[in-house]
């Protein structure tokens, strides 16, 4: 593979609501972001008791496996958009309501073993579609929540999504 993968979106064609997740990623190859960051959410949140678990920072809030759960839900979201566009398919994609899907997963009643078991499985195949794109696929684009987005974009948007929330899990939760 011979993509730019260091080489971020152009900031004028995301929609504003990601660029600050484009920007929360560090300069680099992307996808070794994304093998770091999978780890580092392991190696976080993996020796935490079922008590910190299940902590959330004030009511109302998601608690410590629904944040990981929902960004294995998130992932997949990002992820199939992302082989959509890849595949140049041009089917507009529907929203993500984020608030709704973390209600109607069931996390919280699992081990945060299981749940960050499942997160390391979705990484891993998110990990293989990306090593697997050629290089023109990277720019394709696609049509999701009523906005355009290349497969690049939706790479670092997917990045930024786990910086984010593995940022504020360290300065709310931990």
């Amino acid at each position: 593979m011979s993509a730019d993968l260091a080489r971020r979106p152009d900031a004028s064609a995301l929609p504003e609501f990601y660029r600050r997740y484009v920007d929360a990623v560090p300069d680099g190859d992307v996808i070794e972001t994304l093998e770091r960051q999978g780890a580092e959410a392991q190696a976080l949140l993996g020796a935490l008791d079922a008590s910190q678990a299940g902590h959330r920072y004030a009511p109302g809030k998601w608690t410590v496996k629904q944040i990981v759960g929902h960004l294995a839900d998130g992932e997949r979201v990002f992820a199939y958009r992302t082989l959509c566009f890849a595949r140049k398919d041009q089917t507009p994609l529907p929203p993500f309501e984020e608030d709704d899907w973390a209600a109607a997963n069931t996390c919280d009643q699992r081990s945060l073993q299981d749940v960050l078991a499942e997160l390391a499985a979705v990484r891993q195949a998110t990990l293989a579609l990306l090593r697997g794109l050629e290089d023109e696929a990277w720019e394709r684009q696609g049509t999701a929540n009523g906005k355009r987005l290349s497969v690049r974009a939706l790479v670092w948007i997917m990045a930024g999504h786990e910086a984010h929330h593995l940022r504020v899990l360290r300065e709310r939760y931990l």
